[in-house]
């Protein structure tokens, strides 16, 4: 691995990031809790993800692991988006799990849509069907494709450019674009105070998880999270 490392986290972190997202999102934590299970006991998601790994230059021994992105994917079982855009798709292990969040979702009677922005035209070669089948990834500047994305977004993952410059543009070119409920994730915020910054220029409250990784060389980055002063869960 050389980057995008897919380790597990450890369990007091895993039982400090549950508590968090139960407090941002105004949850009971069994709830919460029980998110955390699903994901973590989905053996169909990690093969499907290991399965396309393997047919790409990934050494063949790789364990997929979900890392920070549990989190991501309780924020979504919970929420209930009907639009996630999450900026810097990469080989898409993020797209696959929000996506498999909206198929969950979806079964309980709740659709909702994923679109993914990269300016790789390679971006995403583990999103395939029937996960792609909920979302699409948009190629080129995810500036621009944010510009021109016309939709109300509920839920906005910002993993693309790790430029603090960058990372504020995007926050500020979907600052109108947010549904009255809308939480950010903002992947950079264990290096920067943009999502900080946003939060407090904009009225919201904003919470950092840090992330602590299990029996791995890298040392954690952590999610930062952005939401509505006054958040409810309808």
């Amino acid at each position: 691995e050389d980057s995008n490392f897919y380790y597990d986290l450890t369990d007091l972190n895993i039982e400090h990031m549950k508590h968090a997202i139960a407090v941002i999102t105004n949850s009971e934590i069994k709830v919460i809790e029980s998110y955390f299970e699903e994901i973590s006991n989905d053996t169909w998601l990690k093969d499907f993800i290991l399965e396309n790994l393997k047919s790409s230059d990934y050494p063949k021994d790789i364990k997929v692991e979900f890392s920070r992105r549990v989190g991501w994917y309780a924020i979504a079982r919970v929420t209930k988006p009907k639009v996630i855009v999450e900026t810097g798709v990469h080989n898409g292990v993020g797209a696959c799990v929000l996506s498999r969040a909206l198929t969950k979702n979806s079964e309980e009677g709740f659709h909702g849509e994923y679109f993914g922005t990269d300016i790789d035209i390679t971006a995403g070669q583990l999103f395939k069907p029937p996960l792609a089948d909920f979302g699409q990834i948009l190629l080129g500047d995810s500036l621009e494709s944010l510009k021109n994305f016309d939709r109300k977004i509920d839920l906005f993952i910002n993993d693309s450019d790790h430029s603090a410059f960058y990372e504020m543009q995007e926050y500020e070119v979907i600052s109108k674009k947010l549904s009255p409920s809308a939480i950010i994730l903002g992947d950079n915020s264990h290096v920067t105070d943009m999502l900080s910054k946003f939060s407090t220029d904009n009225s919201r409250n904003f919470i950092f998880i840090p992330e602590k990784p299990k029996d791995h060389w890298y040392p954690g980055a952590g999610i930062g999270v952005s939401f509505p002063k006054h958040q409810t869960n309808d």
